[in-house]
């Protein structure tokens, strides 16, 4: 939910606006009101009492939005008290959500968004079924001021690393979910039954069972992670069979099928950077984005270590390093994840009536050099300080020797 803010009205001026939505526009001007976009356009009127930020010479984009990782979730891998993104005890964890467990002053977030990282998801983690990932702004003191959807989405693992909450085999990690399905679906008919203890057991907790019913109607997605091409397939056999709303994660084979993810009309969510091999994924290249977009696949890129999600711009540039177009990849952290996860009338475009969330870069932001010199989140500008800037300042001089 959007937390409501004092009336204000902003204008930036004079920048080369990318709005993702339409073609970019010389010299324009945002105008934003009370956390809202309300014009982008040329020669827009600018009220007396605006607060302007001249964007001359510079570039203007929506916020940047990164569908993985687990900002405010995780703080220090290595130390189990700051780690809220997994729940133990069953491989079924369809209703652990893991809203509540956000840190909104987590020291990773304010590294993230000084970066132009404005909205991401928080996915957990662990388990065949790892339950539900939330979707957030990078501000606010309370967890009710940053939520922007829970759940996005229901989160499962069809990579290798599920093998072992399955039995060790993927064939057994498929047959699993296959019997969660269906009993989900049973218990919804004979819950009845099911109070009266006149049912056989079922492949999971009722309460799990109950939070997979929204992904089985088509109300929730399922974000499956797959890399290996026959791991994919296996999710796109799934998401018929059950008529699932899908979007794959990772596909880092997804290129050796990408005809076929696009004729089943799947979005994936695709790391640029990764072209390491590994037993779960032999095929992968970095190419993988520009061949999944080019077959007609809507692509949104991701930066999956928390610790890193500074770097999605990063991804975004060796994208285009390997053949995605500029366009494509600036959609692909800004609007398209935003349809994905079900928010683009509020979000991922620089247009009238959505949620302002917008930066103004130096130049390029697929460039390395590229500074970023503001960020706003829902219309507030967000101050471009972190805990790494300020360990900067403390320690750029040294005290004098003695």
């Amino acid at each position: 939910m959007i937390a409501l803010l004092l009336a204000q009205t902003i204008a930036i001026t004079g920048g080369t606006v990318y709005p993702v939505s339409g073609p970019k526009l010389a010299a324009a001007t945002v105008l934003i009101r009370d956390g809202r976009i309300v014009a982008v356009a040329t020669n827009v009127p600018i009220p007396a009492d605006a607060t302007r930020i001249d964007a001359a010479g510079k570039w203007i984009t929506p916020g940047l939005i990164d569908g993985a990782g687990q900002l405010g979730l995780v703080e220090i891998n290595a130390v189990p008290g700051t780690r809220d993104a997994s729940v133990q005890g069953d491989t079924i964890a369809a209703a652990f959500n893991v809203a509540e467990g956000i840190n909104p002053a987590s020291t990773l977030i304010p590294v993230t968004r000084i970066e132009g990282i404005t909205t991401a998801l928080a996915v957990p983690t662990g388990n065949l079924v790892s339950g539900q990932a939330v979707l957030i702004d990078l501000d606010g003191a309370t967890i009710d001021q940053m939520l922007v959807k829970s759940p996005a989405g229901i989160v499962a693992d069809l990579s290798e690393s599920a093998k072992d909450d399955a039995g060790g085999s993927r064939a057994a990690v498929a047959d699993r979910l296959r019997r969660v399905f269906r009993d989900a679906l049973e218990y919804e008919r004979r819950k009845t039954d099911f109070s009266r203890a006149q049912m056989q057991p079922l492949a999971a907790s009722a309460r799990d069972l109950e939070a997979l019913l929204p992904l089985l109607h088509g109300r929730v997605p399922l974000i499956a992670y797959a890399n290996r091409r026959s791991d994919i397939a296996t999710a796109l056999r799934l998401a018929k069979e059950f008529n699932v709303q899908l979007i794959l994660a990772g596909a880092a084979e997804g290129w050796e099928i990408a005809a076929e993810i696009a004729a089943a009309r799947v979005p994936v969510l695709v790391e640029p950077l990764n072209n390491i091999p590994s037993y779960d994924a032999l095929g992968i290249r970095y190419e993988n984005a520009a061949v999944l977009a080019k077959a007609g696949v809507k692509v949104a890129l991701l930066e999956p270590d928390t610790h890193k999600s500074r770097n999605l711009r990063q991804q975004a540039g060796n994208a285009v390093s390997y053949g995605m177009t500029w366009d494509q990849a600036l959609r692909a952290v800004t609007l398209s994840p935003a349809e994905i996860f079900g928010v683009a009338d509020r979000y991922g475009s620089l247009e009238p009536g959505k949620v302002a969330n917008v930066v103004v870069w130096s130049g390029d932001p697929f460039e390395f050099t590229t500074g970023v010199e503001h960020v706003l989140i829902r219309g507030k500008e967000i101050p471009l300080k972190s805990r790494q800037t300020e360990l900067f300042e403390r320690y750029k001089k040294l005290p004098p020797s003695y």
